[in-house]
């Protein structure tokens, strides 16, 4: 929350998100894709990754490929059935650009979290300075 109980920034917050950009292909990694490889990684499944992402099986799988297209590598592995079923996987690039993204993240969330914090304050301060000029 923003702002205190009252006040007209109680329901609003700040919400950001983290994407890489190619210079010349443009978006290449985006929110969907970064929680599809999260969720690959946590499940070692792409049907139950596009599942928690609320996406289609081949619309998690085209994302995944448009991604690894852009960037040139190989982010996911898979590996047909059998009596077991098949399983996915991801790569050591995979692995290394889901661990960097978190850390990122992280980062981000606590540099925001202050930042944010800042902001709102100096907001409601200017609420409340208004409540006493009037």
């Amino acid at each position: 929350m923003a702002g205190s109980l009252g006040s007209k920034y109680y329901d609003i917050f700040l919400d950001y998100s983290i994407q890489l950009e190619h210079r010349k292909k443009g978006n290449i990694m985006n929110p969907l894709r970064f929680r599809l490889l999260e969720a690959i990684h946590e499940n070692g499944s792409l049907k139950q990754a596009a599942e928690k992402c609320g996406i289609s099986y081949r619309k998690a799988w085209d994302s995944i490929r448009e991604g690894e297209k852009a960037l040139g590598f190989s982010l996911v592995e898979t590996h047909r059935g059998g009596s077991e079923g098949g399983k996915s996987e991801l790569t050591r690039d995979g692995v290394s650009l889901v661990q960097a993204h978190r850390a990122l993240r992280e980062e981000f969330d606590r540099a925001i979290y202050r930042i944010t914090k800042n902001f709102f304050h100096s907001l409601n301060e200017a609420e409340e300075q208004e409540g006493i000029d009037q």
